[in-house]
């Protein structure tokens, strides 16, 4: 007579190899965490990388044509750099526009005045926008991140690059503005010659950028 086997109590897990379960799932779950964090910060930094590429490409294409555009008249200064500002007048389709590129805090702004078909009008929006207060809120924030900006004039006489303050025709605005006598007439006209350059330096968390514009020749 055969013997009557014996059934096998059902094992468990022990206390030990539970808590081993856990740890492994648990480095296993940082592991994981710590690549989506990874690929998460990497296409934020694409993003703002490719966001600050396209407005700085957008800035630069701007600055060219508003100094493609540069148009001398006898109601404001052409061209004109103090160091805070740069004021142009440039041709629109319907008139003559003063635009004003100025650094406040660590953005470039862009602002355009309306077209002005009237000297006095223009003469107006020139002073007008020696204070950021007179034209905040029509301005355009351009391109953020930059420390520091310069501009330099390329004059055929002097064959080379010179700081824009300091190179001839650097005349106080409102004065030029307001000369209505004819031998004043004629000295700003005089100091008032386009550069045959303009050369824009911006100072970027990645470095300097540098941007020559050539100029039209006299209009």
């Amino acid at each position: 007579m055969r013997p009557t086997p014996s059934l096998s109590t059902p094992r468990g897990f022990t206390l030990v190899e539970v808590l081993v379960a856990l740890f492994i799932m648990a480095v296993l779950a940082t592991m994981a965490w710590r690549g989506i964090d990874a690929l998460v910060r990497s296409r934020d930094g694409a993003q703002s990388h490719a966001d600050q590429t396209l407005a700085l490409s957008t800035a630069v294409s701007q600055w060219e044509q508003d100094l493609a555009q540069v148009q001398r008249t006898p109601g404001a200064p052409a061209l004109r750099f103090d160091g805070a500002a740069l004021r142009l007048t440039r041709q629109s389709k319907t008139g003559m526009v003063l635009v004003v590129w100025m650094l406040q805090g660590d953005t470039l702004y862009r602002w355009a005045s309306p077209p002005q078909t009237r000297i006095a009008d223009l003469q107006e929006w020139w002073l007008r926008s020696q204070q950021w207060s007179g034209i905040r809120d029509g301005a355009l924030p351009m391109l953020g991140q930059v420390s520091e900006w310069q501009v330099y004039y390329y004059r055929q006489g002097d064959n080379a690059w010179s700081n824009a303050q300091s190179s001839a025709g650097s005349t106080p605005a409102a004065a030029t503005a307001a000369s209505a006598a004819s031998d004043a007439d004629t000295a700003d006209e005089e100091a008032d010659q386009l550069p045959q350059g303009v050369r824009l330096v911006l100072r970027l968390p990645t470095g300097l950028l540098t941007r020559d514009v050539a100029l039209a020749g006299e209009r």
